[in-house]
């Protein structure tokens, strides 16, 4: 598993087509695929942070669920916006998406083979 991450609108997705020369139709935004076992080469998450919000929303286990799902998946690629840094928001269920979206970005880094973070389009290898 690959984990890019990165700022809003600073080319993730772009990089990330172009590096692994994949078309947008691998691309799943903010959810997962339903067939748990894809036979396709690589799967692209993107906006994996609107995911979790989704999960948390509909009272589902974010931190469970992509684990399983990487577990039947190793060869993807999980785009996710840095939503950590800023103004803490007042509504308690923001700090709560914001904090578990971070540390499930943990786990992820840790797990993954390779960490780039985007900035202008430009990658930065973190591991």
């Amino acid at each position: 598993m690959k984990l890019v991450i990165g700022g809003t609108a600073q080319g993730k997705l772009e990089y990330v087509l172009l590096k692994y020369d994949v078309q947008k139709n691998m691309v799943w935004d903010g959810v997962l695929p339903n067939d748990r076992k894809l036979n396709k080469n690589i799967v692209i998450i993107n906006h994996f942070h609107q995911w979790v919000k989704s999960r948390m929303v509909s009272g589902g286990c974010p931190e469970d669920e992509i684990m399983s799902f990487l577990d039947c998946n190793e060869d993807c690629i999980i785009i996710c916006d840095e939503i950590g840094n800023g103004i803490v928001p007042i509504d308690p269920f923001e700090r709560e998406y914001r904090e578990r979206t971070g540390r499930i970005l943990v786990q992820l880094a840790m797990r993954a083979e390779e960490v780039e973070r985007i900035i202008c389009g430009i990658g930065q290898k973190i591991k």
